[in-house]
């Protein structure tokens, strides 16, 4: 009898995969007590709202083209200068992160987690990587990660074998937890 909750990917789609791999690692984290930060995903929406607007005045404002020809040049400078902040935030700033989180309840830490992860095309080697999202804290830990293939955690159908996966997962988590604190 199948799982009606297995996660299945198609095997030749490798944005397919990488996406079930990187939903199933927010889970892990989430479910071992870090919550999620999402002030970074709120300023991007923020700034893409700020777009939109300036794109539909640009092509709803009352006058018509020789006459507006200011404002739509006025308009155009302001989509590019958001758009390029928009990009520089997510370029410099987020990079591979798929999770954010603050720091767990009741941890001695002052700083969560950047868990990103890498999964190059035509490649079947998946990287995921742990970090402090505060590198500069004196209770940051050193960052971890592994680099292991895809074909031990899918079936042949495409089915993730969640447990091997978790596994995996759950002991690079501990290994980030149990790696020495910097000394200042």
């Amino acid at each position: 009898m199948a799982n009606k909750n297995a996660k299945k990917a198609n095997l030749l789609d490798h944005h397919s995969i990488k996406h079930i791999l990187d939903e199933s690692v927010s889970e892990i984290v989430i479910s071992r007590g870090h919550v999620e930060d999402v002030r970074m995903s709120n300023i991007r929406l923020f700034l893409g709202t700020i777009i939109i607007v300036i794109a539909l005045l640009a092509q709803f404002y009352n006058k018509k083209f020789p006459q507006n020809r200011d404002f739509l040049i006025g308009c155009i400078v302001l989509y590019i200068v958001f758009n390029g902040l928009l990009q520089l935030i997510v370029h410099l700033k987020e990079k591979n992160a798929i999770l954010v989180t603050y720091p767990p309840k009741g941890s001695y830490t002052s700083t969560g987690l950047v868990v990103s992860s890498k999964l190059p095309r035509f490649s079947d080697e998946y990287t995921l990587s742990i970090a402090s999202a505060d590198p500069k804290s004196i209770s940051a830990g050193k960052p971890v990660q592994f680099t292991k293939s895809i074909t031990q955690w899918f079936t042949k159908d495409g089915v993730l074998v969640e447990g091997l996966f978790w596994k995996d997962v759950e002991a690079l988590i501990d290994d980030y937890a149990a790696e020495p604190k910097k000394s200042k």
